[in-house]
């Protein structure tokens, strides 16, 4: 909770408050009327996002993940269950309880821990890992998308050995 409430960014889900009751943890946090992003994609059942959604999302998240990488802190869990949208479409990161934080920008982490689908090539084979994927392979972009969101796309999954 400390690691949340230290965490102040317009992409991050802002922690303001935390305390025990009768035995529970409770923790006050920002309200993401809209929901995560999983729900989100889940209720367009297959229709296509507008690409300039896809861009504003893509410059939304990876403003959290600066915020957050500077900081050296590893979330270890991002999926789209744990980007929450607010009101008027201001996306966040959040549930940090799998984060860890570096002593350093360069140092590797070594345990084990996220979401097991979306588990790093790296941890499945119980070596260190930074954020590096081991495959890059993915599959194509549809052509009806812009070539300049393709290649960025195909730039971000590319594999620097």
């Amino acid at each position: 909770m400390q690691l949340l409430m230290a965490l102040n960014h317009p992409n991050i889900v802002r922690c303001t408050e935390c305390f025990t009751h009768q035995s529970k943890l409770c923790i006050v946090m920002d309200w993401c009327s809209e929901g995560d992003l999983y729900s989100i994609c889940q209720k367009r059942r297959g229709a296509p996002l507008p690409e300039d959604t896809l861009q504003d999302w893509l410059v939304q998240i990876s403003l959290g993940l600066k915020h957050v990488h500077d900081r050296k802190i590893l979330h270890r869990d991002i999926k789209s269950q744990n980007i929450f949208c607010s009101a008027g479409g201001l996306l966040k990161l959040g549930d940090f309880g799998v984060s860890k934080v570096l002593s350093s920008t360069w140092q590797l982490a070594a345990t084990a821990v996220g979401t097991p689908y979306y588990l790093s090539p790296e941890i499945c084979q119980n070596r260190k890992y930074n954020q590096k994927i081991i495959k890059g392979q993915y599959t194509p972009i549809p052509a009806t998308r812009s070539k300049e969101l393709r290649d960025l796309i195909d730039r971000m999954l590319t594999v620097n050995w």
